[in-house]
């Protein structure tokens, strides 16, 4: 099981552009935290800010106790193996194929030449067709990465991730260019994941219906800082018009309707 992630009073600045304000958040063992808000509301920062993409301005990042923030050369590159980081567009070399990017995952745990050669072995190709396995993948697992559907590719993504063997998984809008049947499949991928091996996941949502239906969580963000965190329940459509702004929840409703995702199944 993995440990509690902190944030202590952390910010992000940018010139006079505050990303990131003074956002305190802890974020307990084996949730599943979906966090939402308008376009620049800070979703993107906040994560980036927790992987060590980005740094902080101010505050610290805590996991089990021992500053993130800190981190450099390995430990900063063991970290962000256990914080794997999904992104939207994929971020997949596709002109490999989907094994080989799966395995790319592992070079973490691999020195500079075996990492340039790009050997694996047999046990971690194990472990990458198991990944494959667990989201419907085997029967791509030879093909071109490039040649997939978005929602494919963004499942390799996610294979990818988890033979990184993480403590947290991060998604940055993963469904945001995706239809609607293959936004479920990449839900429900993250939700297993989530549910069986117990990982953290924190993930950047553009719909409401999407966190209301996988989230045990959720954190809405407004210009910078946490606006609400609680339960789907306890978002009320009167939080929601404060989240959004009338013009923002215009938007957020065209995206309701273009990207409606269906509820998944009670395990």
């Amino acid at each position: 099981m993995s440990s509690e992630l902190s944030l202590q009073a952390v910010s992000r600045h940018f010139g006079d552009t505050r990303a990131v304000d003074n956002v305190t958040l802890n974020i307990r063992p084996g949730q599943f935290v979906g966090v939402i808000g308008r376009s620049g509301a800070g979703k993107s920062t906040m994560l980036r800010l927790i992987n060590r993409l980005a740094d902080p301005t101010e505050g610290s990042i805590l996991f089990d106790g021992k500053d993130i923030t800190a981190l450099k050369g390995k430990a900063l590159r063991a970290w962000r193996r256990d914080c794997a980081m999904i992104f939207q567009q994929f971020n997949l070399v596709e002109r490999l194929d989907v094994l080989t990017n799966v395995l790319i995952g592992r070079l973490a745990e691999h020195g500079f030449l075996s990492s340039m050669a790009m050997r694996f072995s047999d046990e971690e190709r194990a472990m990458a067709i198991q990944a494959l396995d667990r989201l419907d993948l085997v029967p791509q697992a030879l093909q071109r990465a490039g040649t997939l559907s978005g929602g494919q590719q963004q499942r390799v993504a996610i294979a990818k991730a988890l033979v990184q063997q993480p403590k947290i998984m991060l998604a940055d809008e993963p469904i945001a260019s995706l239809d609607p049947a293959n936004a479920t499949l990449v839900m429900d991928g993250l939700k297993t994941i989530n549910r069986e091996d117990g990982i953290t996941v924190l993930v950047n949502l553009h719909t409401l219906d999407t966190a209301r239906a996988y989230c045990d969580r959720i954190i809405a963000m407004r210009q910078g800082r946490v606006f609400f965190d609680g339960t789907a329940a306890q978002l009320t459509d009167d939080v929601v018009r404060d989240i959004y702004g009338l013009e923002g929840l215009r938007e957020f409703n065209e995206a309701v309707t273009s990207t409606a995702i269906r509820t998944p199944v009670p395990a």
